[in-house]
């Protein structure tokens, strides 16, 4: 899942790469030149090599599993606590927003360090989010509810936490499918206009853990990522706003 490279467009974040004319091309390392939209810090930092990037890949990946092997681990020795199911909602819930707070992060980082080939780590982090939402929705869809449809239908409508939620999921779900170059090929243009839902998920995933936490008045967690999250949405205004300004003044 990927995130257009127009500010302040985005998806969840990936190596695939848009038309030209929509965004640089990540089919490669990337070099100081590759966009007029790399800093000067970009400039001055030396390429990383393909086998550094290699390594780097592969130390995410193993790195983006801890969660999933903390709960089998969890599982396997009896730490799940008194309700799992619960445990295992929560956790993948939480882990869920952390993917994508990371995987918002991508293009803010770029931009203040230089370093474009984080750029190539955007994918593998959004796809984590939506496998750790995927998760969440089944946990909750098959242990929780056991595939209940009309009590679910009946939870999403009249609990507003789970209403949200639910849509946070549903959008993913294009997201995560159109995460592919061939897709990015095929849709052109519109694959930028439908992987800008990253910002409307990432406020609902927000609303999701704020109104969950409300009900047991525990909000210190919502404020903290609540924040993050304004933070890198509020990069991008910022930048788009001086890009704006820029191209008023060169007309």
């Amino acid at each position: 899942m990927n995130e257009p490279q127009v500010e302040p467009q985005g998806a969840l974040q990936g190596a695939a790469r848009a038309p030209k004319s929509a965004m640089p091309s990540t089919s490669g390392m990337a070099t100081p030149t590759a966009s007029p939209r790399v800093t000067a810090g970009a400039r001055r930092a030396a390429p990383v090599t393909p086998r550094q990037l290699v390594i780097a890949k592969i130390v995410v990946f193993m790195a983006s599993l801890y969660p999933l092997a903390r709960l089998i681990l969890f599982g396997v020795t009896g730490q799940l606590g008194a309700n799992p199911i619960e445990f295992i909602t929560r956790s993948t819930g939480l882990w869920t927003l952390v993917f994508l707070c990371i995987t918002l992060a991508v293009t803010p980082l770029r931009r203040l360090t230089g370093r474009a080939e984080l750029i190539r780590l955007r994918r593998m982090l959004g796809l984590f989010a939506f496998f750790y939402a995927l998760l969440h929705f089944t946990t909750y869809f098959w242990l929780d509810q056991w595939f209940d449809l009309h009590a679910i239908v009946k939870d999403v409508i009249k609990r507003p936490f789970i209403t949200v939620g639910f849509g946070a999921f549903l959008l993913l779900i294009p997201l995560a499918a159109t995460s592919f170059q061939a897709a990015v090929r095929k849709l052109g243009r519109r694959w930028q206009t439908l992987h800008r839902a990253i910002y409307a998920i990432a406020v609902l995933a927000i609303l999701h853990f704020w109104w969950m936490r409300a009900g047991k008045n525990d909000l210190e967690l919502p404020q903290i990522y609540a924040t993050i999250v304004a933070v890198l949405l509020g990069f991008r205004i910022v930048w788009a706003l001086l890009a704006r300004r820029k191209a008023a003044r060169a007309a």
